[in-house]
């Protein structure tokens, strides 16, 4: 089946999370504890904190940490109170990109992207100018060196799944984001260990540049991406496969 979510893309965003384990784990305990605080901490009742909560155990989070998080989100716990805001923006050489961010501070977050963007040269966007650009889709990565495109796909379909591919060593498979919690259960029911599991910003198309237009947007997506406030960061840059940044 092909593929149409780009997995080089995902793969420099994964590379970036790993290399920051300890930040990645601030932002999964954030995105838990409002999940909580918004629906209530019972995971059979709250589909989005089971999704959050999904997420973490993909990552590797140990069960002490998701189970704090939940309480601090129900206020069992002392907690922060945290706001979702989104915005939208283009990197030099046109490039989309959509910054989903959880904050306890609005104005400090908003000086701070205007002035990540700002010294990167790229811009804040009209609201929805992005946004239309994109679909919400469920991702699951796994190994290829451990599982072939085939031994996935059934177990995949048989949750929901609506397309598997193979690219680059890793098996990817994309879902509708009410299929999420099905593909992933269904996946994890045959044993399958997933690389990464979340419900993604996709782009429908993607913008192609040289590899110095490239290397500045993916200077200007980590600098967003280490912002402590800032949750998630997509974009539509084609990275061709074998792309190093320096």
């Amino acid at each position: 089946m092909s593929g149409h979510s780009k997995w080089a893309t995902i793969k420099h965003a994964k590379g970036a999370a790993d290399a920051k384990r300890g930040q990645m784990f601030t932002k999964l305990i954030k995105e838990i504890s409002i999940a909580a605080r918004m629906g209530g901490g019972s995971l059979d009742g709250n589909p989005r904190l089971r999704t959050a909560v999904l997420k973490a155990r993909a990552a590797n989070m140990p069960k002490d940490n998701i189970d704090r998080a939940i309480k601090k989100g129900t206020g069992e716990l002392e907690g922060v109170n945290y706001e979702e805001l989104v915005y939208e923006a283009y990197a030099p050489g046109g490039v989309a990109i959509f910054i989903e961010v959880l904050t306890d501070n609005k104005n400090r977050v908003a000086a701070d992207i205007r002035n990540i963007l700002t010294r990167a040269g790229g811009q804040l966007a009209t609201s929805g100018s992005v946004s239309r650009l994109f679909k919400r889709l469920g991702v699951i990565t796994l190994d290829g060196e451990k599982y072939t495109e085939d031994t996935v796909m059934e177990a995949a379909l048989d949750g929901g799944a609506e397309d598997v591919s193979a690219s680059d060593g890793i098996v990817e498979v994309t879902c509708a984001p009410e299929d999420f919690e099905n593909v992933l259960n269904a996946l994890n029911g045959r044993n399958f260990e997933t690389m990464s599991a979340q419900i993604s910003m996709v782009a429908d198309a993607e913008v192609s540049l040289d590899n110095d237009g490239i290397a500045k947007a993916l200077r200007l997506i980590d600098k967003l991406e280490e912002n402590d406030d800032v949750q998630n960061v997509y974009s539509n840059i084609a990275i061709p496969e074998g792309f190093e940044t320096e």
